[in-house]
């Protein structure tokens, strides 16, 4: 599809960001393992941190398809930074979905002054399984109770507030699960281990810990049961963001290859003149392409207000995650041994695109939807 000209001018602007300052530091940043704070804060001056938060709190109230541009363009200078400011939005989504008005001014007013929010939906034993959830909710007055362990949350030790996913009845499976607004000021709110990961290693991923956290009733989204709902829309509407940080991960690998396929040479010419050498390219252009076109295709729809796009968003999800890894993997080949080298971007790009098809619903589990969803249709 064709980008209307707001959001291509939106494209080009991050673009610049992205070449200036982004990918010549990300590498250090990277094998350090710092947190690329100042990065972070210069994209929170573009507002790239909360691209959903209304204009009347003081946020730019951009399009689902604006957003996925966004995360395409910052996924290719570093998929950790564009996972930090990708993460904020996550976590909006449920309040944009379920909560009330005084809801939202909470929400985006904390997100307004603390910059960070995060998605507290994983646990160690409930993952894809949501309603193995451990995490409770007890209501006790006007009040509710939190218990549990909360893992591998993005932006968990950088996050001012949080939205919860927590079972008031475990007996009750996924009709239990019960989503809150939690501000990270709250007594017993504390933040566990940093995850030392493979790749994404310049965003911030922790365990938070709630030990008896006691938030007002008027912090439940909805009513009680309707967290998977809420939780579930969340996940079908950020997709279409994952996928083309996907994207961005396999147009930045793709870059890299013609690159260098260009410039090295064997047998007395660039190995690009090789129609082997051609035809890794020729395949990452077209997947690349495809999650692309699919991911815009999907924010479209929730623009446009299309009720159910479950379809097209696991779609969008997977293409995006396999076209990040299929191109890294190529890339890497096409470097041959200097591909394998961590002074050469591709190396890198490898680990961060692995992520892509695991997180926010991994890859088989988006095929266990997508064919639930066309065993329906008929």
């Amino acid at each position: 599809m064709q980008l209307p000209i707001e959001i291509l001018d939106l494209k080009e602007m991050v673009r610049e960001f992205v070449d200036k300052e982004i990918i010549p530091a990300a590498a250090e940043y990277d094998k350090s393992g710092e947190m690329p704070v100042e990065l972070y804060d210069k994209c929170i001056e573009m507002g790239l941190n909360a691209v959903y938060m209304p204009e009347k709190y003081g946020g730019p109230g951009l399009s689902k398809l604006a957003f996925a541009v966004v995360q395409e363009e910052l996924a290719r200078g570093d998929i950790g930074i564009a996972t930090t400011m990708g993460a904020t939005c996550l976590a909006s989504l449920p309040v944009m979905l379920g909560g009330n008005e005084a809801q939202k001014d909470l929400w985006w007013n904390v997100v307004a002054e603390k910059h960070y929010a995060a998605f507290c939906l994983t646990e160690p034993g409930a993952g894809s399984d949501a309603s193995n959830m451990r995490t409770t909710a007890i209501k006790d007055g006007d009040d509710y109770i939190i218990n549990g362990t909360k893992c591998f949350i993005s932006n968990g030790g950088l996050a001012g507030i949080y939205t919860v996913l927590t079972t008031v009845d475990r007996s009750k499976g996924s009709k239990g699960l019960t989503a809150f607004i939690v501000e990270r000021d709250r007594e017993g709110v504390s933040i566990g281990k940093e995850e030392d990961k493979m790749g994404m290693r310049l965003s911030n991923t922790t365990e938070v810990i709630f030990d008896n956290v006691r938030i007002p009733a008027a912090n439940r989204l909805g009513n009680e049961g309707d967290g998977f709902k809420i939780i579930m829309r969340t996940l079908d509407a950020s997709r279409a963001g994952v996928g083309a940080q996907g994207v961005g991960i396999a147009q930045r690998a793709m870059d890299e290859a013609i690159k260098y396929a260009r410039e090295r040479v064997q047998f007395g010419k660039p190995i690009a003149a090789f129609q082997g050498i051609q035809f890794m390219l020729a395949d990452m252009a077209m997947k690349t392409e495809s999650a692309r076109q699919m991911c815009y295709h999907t924010a479209d729809l929730i623009d446009r207000g299309v009720k159910n796009y479950t379809y097209e968003a696991c779609i969008a999800k997977t293409l995006g995650g396999d076209a990040a890894m299929s191109a890294a993997v190529d890339a890497v080949q096409i470097f041959g041994g200097y591909g394998y080298m961590r002074e050469y971007p591709v190396e890198k790009l490898m680990r961060d695109a692995k992520i892509i098809q695991i997180y926010e619903g991994t890859n088989q589990i988006q095929k266990l939807v997508i064919a639930g969803q066309l065993l329906g249709r008929n």
